[in-house]
Formats: structure tokens, sequence, C-alpha cells
């Protein structure tokens, strides 16, 4: 076996959960070989770098074998290399961080808790606390 199309390899080794979400994906234009946005027929091969787009971030995948049949999780790094770059992953823990403020399509209205997180954050009693912002600094205090 010399060639695979891209979306049979995505779905065997579980970078996607079915083969229809692998394509949909190269559809939408969130998959790339090499730099290249590709169909969900291209046939990839061994050392093909690809580029899954999953907002916010982009991961990078190296091919390292190939197949067309699923397989335990544990079999994926036979088959796959991850060199996604430190700076993706410091865009998805930016994310991870910034919670409730950049809620997620999908994630439904704020939770109360939510709601009392953002007013404590936002009120301004929370704001001006007392602190006096012209203290000054340099002279001794007694």
């Amino acid at each position: 076996m010399n060639e695979v199309r891209i979306d049979k390899w995505m779905w065997a080794t579980r970078i996607f959960k079915t083969r229809t979400i692998a394509t949909e994906a190269c559809k939408k234009s969130r998959i790339a070989v090499n730099g290249v946005q590709v169909k969900a027929s291209r046939m990839i091969k061994v050392g093909d770098i690809i580029q899954v787009r999953k907002p916010p971030i982009t991961y990078s995948f190296k091919v390292l074998a190939l197949t067309e049949r699923r397989m335990g999780a544990k079999l994926v790094p036979e088959y796959l290399e991850n060199v996604t770059t430190p700076d993706q992953y410091e865009i998805l823990e930016m994310n991870r961080i910034s919670g409730f403020v950049d809620r997620s399509k999908g994630m439904g209205r704020p939770t109360k808790k939510d709601r009392r997180e953002m007013e404590q954050f936002t009120d301004p009693s929370y704001v001006n606390d007392g602190f006096d912002f012209e203290f000054d600094f340099d002279s001794s205090g007694d």
C-alpha cells in the first residue's frame, strides 16, 4: 500500500470520530497536506505533513505509516507523529484560561455561576476597593 485516501487515514488514525466528519472537514477547507488544502479523495503517502484546523488551533501530523483500518488508540503513535508547534498549544491554553469570556459556539447560555463570576469581574466595587493608585512608592511611610 503506497497511498491511501486522506479521509480514510484520518478516520483510521482516530483524528476524526467518523469518516463522514473527516470528509466534511475537507469540504470546509480545514485539511491541508504540505500546506495545500485538499479534497477528501486526495491520496497521501508516508512522510506527508497534514494540517488539521480545529478552531482555535491547527494541529500538524506527520504520516509515519498508511492504513485504511480503524485502530485502537494505543496503536496510533505507530502511524502518525504529532508535530504541532508549541505556539498553537499556547493559543489553546489561553482560550482555556479565558474561560467564560470567550464562550465556544454551542456552549449555550452562561450558567448562574458564570454570571456571578462575570458580575464580580465587572462590579465597580471590585475595581474600586479603596486602593490608592496615587500612592508614592518612593517616600518612606511612617
